[in-house]
Protein backbone atom coordinates (compact mmCIF):
# COMPACT_ATOMS: atom_id res chain seq x y z
CA UNK A 1 0.00 0.00 0.00
CA UNK A 2 1.38 3.38 -1.00
CA UNK A 3 1.46 5.90 1.85
CA UNK A 4 0.73 9.51 0.95
CA UNK A 5 3.62 11.86 1.53
CA UNK A 6 3.26 14.10 3.37
CA UNK A 7 0.85 12.15 5.60
CA UNK A 8 -2.48 13.75 6.40
CA UNK A 9 -4.07 13.96 9.82
CA UNK A 10 -7.87 13.91 9.66
CA UNK A 11 -9.74 15.29 12.68
CA UNK A 12 -13.41 16.25 12.42
CA UNK A 13 -14.52 19.76 13.44
CA UNK A 14 -10.99 21.11 13.11
CA UNK A 15 -9.52 24.12 11.34
CA UNK A 16 -6.97 23.41 8.60
CA UNK A 17 -4.47 25.34 6.54
CA UNK A 18 -3.80 23.85 3.11
CA UNK A 19 -1.28 24.73 0.43
CA UNK A 20 -1.12 23.27 -3.06
CA UNK A 21 1.33 24.08 -5.79
CA UNK A 22 1.61 23.38 -9.45
CA UNK A 23 3.89 20.77 -10.93
CA UNK A 24 7.45 22.14 -11.15
CA UNK A 25 6.04 25.49 -9.97
CA UNK A 26 4.79 26.26 -13.46
CA UNK A 27 2.72 29.45 -13.68
CA UNK A 28 -0.40 27.67 -14.88
CA UNK A 29 -2.82 30.19 -13.29
CA UNK A 30 -1.30 33.16 -15.08
CA UNK A 31 -4.56 34.82 -16.14
CA UNK A 32 -7.52 36.16 -14.19
CA UNK A 33 -9.84 33.65 -15.85
CA UNK A 34 -7.65 30.71 -14.76
CA UNK A 35 -7.41 31.99 -11.20
CA UNK A 36 -11.19 32.50 -11.20
CA UNK A 37 -11.70 28.93 -12.45
CA UNK A 38 -9.61 27.50 -9.62
CA UNK A 39 -11.23 29.72 -6.98
CA UNK A 40 -14.76 28.92 -8.18
CA UNK A 41 -13.93 25.19 -8.19
CA UNK A 42 -12.51 25.37 -4.67
CA UNK A 43 -15.52 27.23 -3.31
CA UNK A 44 -18.05 24.91 -4.97
CA UNK A 45 -16.34 21.66 -4.00
CA UNK A 46 -15.64 22.77 -0.44
CA UNK A 47 -19.28 23.81 -0.03
CA UNK A 48 -20.41 20.46 -1.42
CA UNK A 49 -18.16 18.57 1.03
CA UNK A 50 -19.15 20.72 4.04
CA UNK A 51 -15.68 22.20 4.34
CA UNK A 52 -16.20 25.79 5.47
CA UNK A 53 -13.82 27.98 3.48
CA UNK A 54 -12.71 30.89 5.66
CA UNK A 55 -9.79 32.42 3.78
CA UNK A 56 -8.08 31.91 0.43
CA UNK A 57 -5.56 33.21 -2.05
CA UNK A 58 -4.90 31.94 -5.58
CA UNK A 59 -1.58 32.84 -7.22
CA UNK A 60 0.08 31.87 -10.50
CA UNK A 61 1.63 28.63 -9.24
CA UNK A 62 0.04 27.87 -5.86
CA UNK A 63 -2.83 28.56 -3.55
CA UNK A 64 -3.53 28.63 0.17
CA UNK A 65 -6.83 28.06 1.97
CA UNK A 66 -7.91 28.17 5.59
CA UNK A 67 -11.07 26.24 6.42
CA UNK A 68 -13.02 24.26 8.98
CA UNK A 69 -13.49 20.58 8.26
CA UNK A 70 -16.70 19.25 9.76
CA UNK A 71 -15.88 15.87 8.23
CA UNK A 72 -12.11 15.81 7.79
CA UNK A 73 -12.14 12.74 5.52
CA UNK A 74 -13.73 15.01 2.91
CA UNK A 75 -10.53 17.05 2.56
CA UNK A 76 -8.71 14.63 0.23
CA UNK A 77 -11.85 14.04 -1.81
CA UNK A 78 -12.44 17.77 -2.23
CA UNK A 79 -8.85 18.57 -3.19
CA UNK A 80 -8.62 15.62 -5.59
CA UNK A 81 -11.90 16.62 -7.28
CA UNK A 82 -10.79 20.26 -7.65
CA UNK A 83 -7.35 19.32 -8.94
CA UNK A 84 -8.76 16.74 -11.35
CA UNK A 85 -11.51 19.00 -12.71
CA UNK A 86 -9.30 22.07 -13.07
CA UNK A 87 -6.44 20.07 -14.63
CA UNK A 88 -8.81 18.53 -17.15
CA UNK A 89 -10.27 21.90 -18.11
CA UNK A 90 -6.89 23.63 -18.45
CA UNK A 91 -5.38 20.74 -20.40
CA UNK A 92 -8.37 20.77 -22.72
CA UNK A 93 -7.96 24.54 -23.20
CA UNK A 94 -4.21 24.22 -23.85
CA UNK A 95 -4.39 21.04 -25.93
CA UNK A 96 -2.09 19.25 -23.47
CA UNK A 97 -4.05 16.14 -22.57
CA UNK A 98 -2.54 14.27 -19.63
CA UNK A 99 -0.24 17.08 -18.52
CA UNK A 100 0.36 17.09 -14.77
CA UNK A 101 -0.89 20.40 -13.36
CA UNK A 102 -0.65 20.01 -9.59
CA UNK A 103 2.37 18.69 -7.68
CA UNK A 104 0.89 17.91 -4.31
CA UNK A 105 -0.82 19.52 -1.38
CA UNK A 106 0.12 19.95 2.24
CA UNK A 107 -2.27 20.47 5.10
CA UNK A 108 -1.93 21.04 8.80
CA UNK A 109 -4.30 21.33 11.70
CA UNK A 110 -4.57 24.75 13.25
CA UNK A 111 -3.56 24.49 16.88
CA UNK A 112 -4.92 27.64 18.54
CA UNK A 113 -6.13 31.19 18.02
CA UNK A 114 -2.65 32.57 17.33
CA UNK A 115 -2.00 29.85 14.76
CA UNK A 116 -5.36 30.56 13.08
CA UNK A 117 -4.87 34.30 12.77
CA UNK A 118 -1.21 34.03 11.76
CA UNK A 119 -2.27 31.77 8.87
CA UNK A 120 -5.16 34.09 7.98
CA UNK A 121 -2.72 37.00 7.80
CA UNK A 122 -0.19 34.94 5.86
CA UNK A 123 -2.83 34.13 3.24
CA UNK A 124 -3.80 37.78 2.89
CA UNK A 125 -0.21 38.98 2.78
CA UNK A 126 0.85 36.43 0.14
CA UNK A 127 0.21 38.58 -2.99
CA UNK A 128 2.34 41.37 -1.46
CA UNK A 129 5.04 38.88 -0.47
CA UNK A 130 5.23 37.69 -4.09
CA UNK A 131 5.29 41.30 -5.40
CA UNK A 132 2.00 40.95 -7.28
CA UNK A 133 0.51 44.04 -5.62
CA UNK A 134 1.65 46.75 -3.22
CA UNK A 135 -1.51 46.63 -1.10
CA UNK A 136 -3.45 43.53 -0.06
CA UNK A 137 -6.79 45.08 -1.05
CA UNK A 138 -5.58 45.39 -4.65
CA UNK A 139 -5.44 41.61 -5.18
CA UNK A 140 -8.66 40.18 -6.56
CA UNK A 141 -8.12 36.47 -5.86
CA UNK A 142 -7.86 36.67 -2.09
CA UNK A 143 -10.36 36.79 0.75
CA UNK A 144 -8.82 40.05 2.02
CA UNK A 145 -11.50 42.20 0.36
CA UNK A 146 -14.23 40.04 1.90
CA UNK A 147 -12.77 40.61 5.38
CA UNK A 148 -12.31 44.29 4.66
CA UNK A 149 -16.00 44.60 3.76
CA UNK A 150 -17.30 42.34 6.57
CA UNK A 151 -15.00 43.30 9.44
CA UNK A 152 -13.43 46.62 8.44
CA UNK A 153 -9.93 48.00 8.15
CA UNK A 154 -9.54 48.52 11.89
CA UNK A 155 -10.22 44.82 12.59
CA UNK A 156 -7.76 43.71 9.88
CA UNK A 157 -5.09 46.11 11.17
CA UNK A 158 -5.57 44.75 14.69
CA UNK A 159 -5.20 41.16 13.41
CA UNK A 160 -1.87 42.02 11.76
CA UNK A 161 -0.74 43.86 14.88
CA UNK A 162 -1.57 40.94 17.19
CA UNK A 163 -0.51 38.14 14.82
CA UNK A 164 2.29 39.38 12.54
CA UNK A 165 3.64 37.33 9.65
CA UNK A 166 7.07 38.97 9.51
CA UNK A 167 9.08 35.87 10.47
CA UNK A 168 6.43 33.39 9.43
CA UNK A 169 7.87 30.92 6.91
CA UNK A 170 5.89 28.02 5.47
CA UNK A 171 8.28 25.28 4.55
CA UNK A 172 7.74 21.57 4.19
CA UNK A 173 9.08 20.87 7.68
CA UNK A 174 6.55 23.21 9.27
CA UNK A 175 3.68 21.95 7.13
CA UNK A 176 4.27 18.33 8.04
CA UNK A 177 5.24 18.85 11.67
Amino acid sequence: MKIHHPPHLFIDNTYYFLTARTYKRQKVFDTDSRKALLLHSLKAEFRKRRLVLLSWVVLDNHYHVLFKANQARQISRAVNMVHGRVSYMLNQEDGTRGRKVFQNYWDRCIRNEKDFFTHLNYIHYNPVKHSLVDKMEDYEFSSYRYYLQQCGQEWLNRCFELYPVIDFNLDKKRLTA
